[in-house]
């Protein structure tokens, strides 16, 4: 009779062990996109285009459209307090490493989608896609 009931316990330890929670949904979210997602959500009206490089970065080449604000600015805060949160955002840099720690950023400070290109302009223009240099 114990071994039935620790069995039984066990069962229903395991059960409610394993049960994945559900996480409410947020309100502020970053999506990982790839350049031909990219392209077709940078069409979308309303939607903010954020370049964090480095100046020197942005005129070797840079996607059109996109506001240069670098990231490593001691300016990048005030820069990023003048855009609108309730609007989505694409942000990008050389790599994807400074656009991840951006969207981050972004996140945390309430914007309501933030979207990050995939590989950075590296991988954008090694899909083929155009970048303009100044």
């Amino acid at each position: 009779m114990k071994r039935l009931l620790f069995v039984v316990i066990a069962i229903v330890a395991l059960n409610y062990g394993c049960k994945e929670e559900k996480q409410p949904i947020s309100s502020n979210t970053i999506e990982l996109i790839s350049p031909q997602e990219m392209q077709e959500i940078s069409q979308m009206e309303d939607v903010q285009l954020i370049d964090v490089r480095t100046p020197k970065e942005y005129k070797e080449g840079y996607i059109e459209g996109f506001q240069n604000i670098d990231f490593f600015s001691d300016t990048f805060s005030q820069e990023i307090e003048k855009l609108d949160k309730s609007k989505p955002v694409i942000v990008y840099c050389r790599s994807g490493r400074r656009s991840s720690d951006c969207a981050k950023q972004l996140k945390e400070e309430g914007f309501v989608k933030i979207y990050d290109l995939e590989g950075g302009i590296t991988k954008w223009e090694f899909e083929g896609y155009e970048i303009r240099v100044n």
